[in-house]
């Protein structure tokens, strides 16, 4: 399933690698693209959207 998350507080390379490690450790075998310019990060992943988002935020970004 693709998802599309709105995270913003992304203002960084790191923002983005947390970002990333965080959604593959719940998934490894997600495929993450984060485009910081525009705070979307795409994901391919059979988990669901709200555990998805769940990790993101534990990171300590905002997921709209």
């Amino acid at each position: 399933m693709n998802h599309t998350f709105q995270v913003n507080g992304m203002t960084c390379t790191h923002c983005e690698m947390a970002v990333k490690k965080a959604v593959l450790r719940l998934d490894p075998q997600a495929k993450v693209a984060v485009d910081r310019a525009h705070n979307k990060v795409d994901v391919q992943s059979t988990h669901p959207h709200e555990d998805l988002a769940q990790v993101m935020v534990e990171e300590g970004y905002q997921v709209a």
